[in-house]
């Protein structure tokens, strides 16, 4: 058994029961082949419950200040994290995104780019589109509707592939595409609140 499913299956025992974890859409997303699970963003949990509620391991951007201490480092690291220095382009991170998506993973990416303070969603950063854009993986939207409070229901919502094909071929700006995704992640919330 790898690090990743012990911590995954761990993981899930604790917060499964404590925010009374409800998923729904699972079938949306693909058994094999390169996607990308774009959600929004409400809590530091959020990368732990996307993790034990999509069905193949998901691989993250994490902020680059947890890969500074050694122990952080190889924890995040051995849970499928890789750093990325946010508010500027990091092309380091850009490539082992596609590189990821190339060997047909599953990358989680909020695209908001970091938590949103009241709930609410907020316009996406250009990093979704650019993935979505410059692969050809499956883009899924994701809806985690919250608050996150003990015992209370937390639903997390797995919405139809989108299929960004159009935009390909027109060459659409990442901007443009990452409208997209985020509308499909409002569709959600709205549904699902």
């Amino acid at each position: 058994m790898s690090f990743y499913t012990f911590a995954r299956a761990l993981v899930k025992q604790v917060l499964t029961p404590l925010y009374r974890i409800e998923v729904s859409g699972v079938e949306h997303i693909p058994k094999e082949g390169a996607v990308i699970i774009c959600a929004n963003h409400i809590s530091n949990l959020d990368s732990p419950v996307v993790g034990i509620t999509c069905p193949r391991p998901v691989h993250f951007m994490a902020k680059e200040e947890l890969f500074r201490t050694p122990i952080v480092k190889q924890l995040v690291s051995r849970l499928h994290a890789f750093p990325v220095r946010r508010g500027m382009g990091d092309r380091e991170a850009l490539r082992t995104g596609l590189a990821l998506l190339k060997e047909k993973h599953v990358l989680g990416l909020f695209p908001e780019g970091t938590r949103s303070k009241d709930g609410k969603l907020k316009k996406g950063l250009a990093g979704a589109g650019f993935f979505a854009l410059r692969s050809d993986a499956v883009v899924v939207p994701c809806a985690i509707v919250g608050p996150y409070r003990i015992g209370k229901k937390l639903k997390v919502v797995y919405g139809a592939p989108i299929d960004f094909t159009p935009w390909r071929e027109r060459k659409a700006s990442a901007d443009e595409v990452t409208a997209v995704i985020m509308e499909h992640i409002q569709k959600l919330l709205h549904a699902h609140q």
